[in-house]
């Protein structure tokens, strides 16, 4: 996806809530493996220049279903929402790579739904990465070209709303289920990630479209305690991760987060999905210090991010960091970052 231009002056950020009727928030459909494992990175944390005990990986790249990753939370009440409104299609979209789109297609399978899926992309010459298991699962692809993240959602609609009137019941996702009712899967997570890591750590994690970390800031009802590290994908994080937080706390009937929102807005690099040298160091450093697999698109980014809050004294191991791993391994396969991932 290319980059959006700035919102005028005035304008509301961020899309609202999906369908009508999200007053009170649906139950959890279970579809996730749940709890995923958080496991202490001592080595990474050694390289690092940490104390022991001081750092960890949340691997919700273990979420179980078609891969893994973290949109499944979110899609235990996205699905939820869609079943409670007669839905028999949900309709969402991203890049090319999306993780989202297909985590999408194989909870609609999951539960006997239809699914159609906008990518914001040419389609490629042949398959690789994500899009071979798109065509594995086999959701309805809708080529849409290079858009923006705003231009994408407006496809998404107009797709949502072409559906309608073929007789379908649509349920419309925004991308990355960013949302409050999508949201709702991380507030949950948050109370998960307490119970499992002493010492109410700062948890890191990569900003794509802002619904996790918001969904984290409503659980944690704290901005100071999640570090958000953009990669690109949305314009307008600053505003609509704050929205979107407020938003899921009221939702499950909770006050409003205390704070500021954090988001690192220097690890995008050349682009989204553009690899950069600090993303390649991340990377390696989990791989060989931790056998954790990153992506470059989003996970690499998020790791460089916190190891960039390591070396300028934002994050000194006086508190537990957690390393949210969202997932997004298909990603590596894709021809675009062969060269790239090669050693020299």
């Amino acid at each position: 996806m290319t980059a959006d231009p700035p919102l005028p002056p005035g304008a509301t950020p961020g899309p609202p809530t999906e369908g009508p009727g999200t007053d009170r928030p649906p139950p959890r459909t279970p579809l996730a493996h749940l709890p995923t494992p958080a496991v202490s990175a001592d080595r990474l944390a050694a390289a690092l220049g940490l104390p022991e005990g001081s750092l960890w990986i949340k691997h919700d790249d273990l979420t179980g279903i078609a891969g893994g990753g973290n949109k499944v939370r979110k899609l235990e009440f996205l699905a939820s929402a869609a079943l409670a409104e007669g839905a028999d299609t949900l309709v969402t979209g991203g890049g090319r790579q999306s993780n989202h789109v297909r985590l999408t297609a194989a909870v609609a399978n999951r539960l006997g739904l239809a699914a159609t899926v906008v990518l914001a992309s040419d389609p490629p010459e042949r398959p690789t990465g994500n899009v071979v298991l798109d065509e594995v699962l086999g959701p309805e692809l809708v080529w849409a070209g290079d858009l923006g993240y705003y231009a994408l959602e407006d496809a998404i609609a107009a797709t949502a709303d072409r559906l309608a009137g073929e007789g379908r019941q649509p349920y419309r996702i925004h991308v990355g289920g960013a949302s409050a009712v999508g949201a709702l899967g991380y507030l949950h997570a948050a109370a998960e990630l307490d119970a499992q890591v002493p010492g109410e750590p700062l948890v890191v994690v990569a900003d794509g479209s802002g619904g996790t970390h918001a969904g984290l800031v409503a659980g944690f009802g704290d901005h100071a305690r999640v570090l958000g590290v953009d990669v690109g994908t949305r314009p307008d994080l600053d505003d609509a991760v704050p929205a979107m937080a407020a938003a899921t706390a009221a939702l499950a009937g909770r006050p409003a987060p205390a704070g500021d929102v954090q988001v690192d807005h220097d690890r995008v690099g050349p682009g989204y999905g553009a690899p950069s040298d600090a993303c390649r160091e991340a990377l390696d450093l989990a791989a060989r210090h931790e056998a954790a697999l990153l992506d470059p698109v989003y996970t690499g980014k998020g790791l460089a991010g916190l190891v960039a809050a390591v070396r300028d004294g934002r994050i000194d191991g006086t508190r537990p960091t957690v390393f949210l791993h969202t997932g997004g391994l298909p990603a590596l396969f894709s021809p675009r970052y062969a060269d790239w991932v090669r050693r020299p």
